[in-house]
Formats: C-alpha cells, structure tokens, sequence
C-alpha cells in the first residue's frame, strides 16, 4: 500500500516520489543510479527524523489518527494466536466499533478488546469510525468478566474519537455503560494492562482504560475531549484546534510528566504505520515485561493499588 502523507510531511514525500521515479528509471535502462537512490533514501530518512523531532501536539494528534496506522485486528493478529472473537452484549446489539474476545500472548491465555476502525468508507460506515455505541461498552464489560472468572489477564486497545453521542446512543444508556465499566474494571481481581494506539478520546477511551498499567505509543494522544471539539468550545471557532491541542497537554510527553500513563512505548521513525512489524514488537516486549510484573502481585493488592492509582491523579485546590 502507498503510504498516505500527511500536510506537515510534505518535503518527505517530494523526496519519496523522486525515489520512486529513479527506481522505475533504473528498471528501464542500462543506466546504475543505485548510489543516487542510495542517497535519497538516508536524506529522506534524515529528514522524517527531523521532522518527528519536533512535531507540535496538533502534528502529533494528525499521526495518531493516520488512516493507515494499525489498529486493534491488526495487534491481535501480530501479537496473539488463537484468538476467538465473541460477540454481543446479550442484552441489544453487537457493536463492531469495538471487538475482543478470548486468545494467547506469549502462550499464556488472555482477554484482548480493543476499539476498531475501518479502512475505507464502508467499513468505517461499519465500524462507526471506532466510536462505540453503549452496547460495546457492555460487550467490553462482559468479556472482562469473562476474563476475571478464569484469572485471564486483560489487554485493551484504545484507539476512538470518543463515544457515540448520538440519540439512539444516549437513550439506550450511553453515560451508564461508561460509568459502569469504569466501576467494574477498578475492582477487577485479574492484571490489566490499557495500552493507547493511536486516539484515546474522552469516556470513550477511558471506559477501556482503568488498567493496573497505562501505556501510549510515542505518537498516541490521550484527552477529555478532541482539539476540534475544545476548541468550538473554549473559542466558538473549530480552526483553533493547534491551540486547543497545546493547550489539552494531550501528547505522551505530557501525558508522562503528568502521571496519566505509566509508559511510553516507542515506535518506528515516521509513526507506527511505516513498520507495523517493528512496533508490534516492540509493544510485545513491553507488555511482556509489564505482564510479568503484574502476574506476581496478589489480586487483592492489584485492585487496591489500582483504585489509589486513579484516586490519586490531578490535583485539588480550594478558593
């Protein structure tokens, strides 16, 4: 597939297209350009070094929502064998906006869930580009209760815009469904690991994201509400969205420094979607090593440090 630039990465792009042009030259005649292809390509990647160095929040945001990033089914089918998708939340409907359902990781039996958004337009459509309905959130729930009956370890994927906030959403108990997940997964006597992929957007994302351990992948955003949203908010004008998204602190850096999450977990130079290999990977290790941690502490101590993990963030002032 054609890697899809962004505005920002432009100047990378010119340069990619001059590779590709040399290529199709080399193929086609008797002439060695090698070495000069050879050279492009290390400015190219000089220059997404650069670039990444120095991305602003609102360039970060643009990354985390690239349409070829990989999503949740893209992780389970890199990271987990065996996996079994169950569906339904027995009481409405099956979301498809979020999926999950029994597996292996490192041969050892868990639960994945994850949001999923679709790669083209009718799947999006499908998948209602990641935003769950209340019937995924009690899905979500049901498997997690799933998981903690079998002493199975969590892992979630969080990757959506936020909830669903339309009409049918709200009457069939969107804000509950949250809420409850939220309630459940603080009392969970099973390891949870919350790993943001791309967007974490709202009560949309943190209804997956009560976790023993919280991570965000290098360029993921994690925020109470999308800049494009705060920004018709606070200033009545959606084109403040670059000053809304600095001043959200949605970006892993920030998200560290505040204690919102517990790792960052690096990605390839140019975002996870220019090696979903290496990023799958790499987030192997890293959970890996998280879930080892997790596996020694007593469940009694895991819901207790959990529920002082998330009563413990922010700070409380008074007039």
């Amino acid at each position: 597939m054609k890697t899809t630039f962004l505005d920002f990465e432009q100047p990378i792009a010119e340069l990619e297209n001059r590779i590709e042009e040399l290529r199709y030259v080399q193929d086609d005649s008797a002439l060695d350009i090698s070495e000069e292809i050879e050279r492009l390509a290390k400015k190219s990647q000089a220059l997404t070094k650069e670039i990444y160095a120095k991305l602003t929040p609102w360039q970060v945001a643009q990354v985390a929502r690239h349409p070829q990033r990989p999503y949740t089914l893209d992780y389970v089918q890199m990271l987990f064998t065996g996996y079994e998708e169950l569906h339904g939340d027995r009481v409405y409907a099956d979301d498809l906006s979020i999926v999950g359902g029994l597996a292996r990781f490192d041969g050892e039996a868990c639960v994945v869930i994850g949001h999923q958004k679709g790669r083209d337009t009718k799947d999006n459509l499908k998948r209602n580009f990641g935003m769950a309905h209340p019937e995924g959130y009690r899905k979500a729930l049901r498997m997690m209760k799933l998981a903690a009956k079998f002493e199975a370890p969590i892992i979630t994927l969080i990757d959506t815009p936020g909830a669903y906030p339309g009409l049918g959403a709200e009457e069939r108990g969107q804000s509950e469904a949250i809420a409850r997940n939220i309630i459940e997964m603080c009392s969970l006597p099973t390891p949870i690991i919350a790993v943001v992929i791309g967007e974490g957007g709202s009560g949309g994302a943190l209804a997956l994201g009560v976790a023993d351990k919280v991570l965000v992948l290098e360029n993921g955003v994690y925020s109470v509400i999308s800049p494009e949203g705060c920004a018709a908010i606070l200033w009545k004008d959606s084109s403040q969205r670059e000053r809304a998204a600095a001043a959200l602190k949605i970006t892993a850096d920030d998200l560290i420094r505040l204690g919102v999450v517990d790792e960052i977990v690096p990605e390839p130079e140019g975002g996870a979607h220019q090696n979903m290999e290496l990023m799958a990977e790499t987030l192997r290790t890293v959970l890996l090593r998280q879930l080892k941690d997790l596996k020694a502490v007593k469940p009694e101590k895991l819901v207790r440090r959990r529920a002082e993990k998330f009563a413990g963030m922010g700070v409380v002032t008074e007039a």
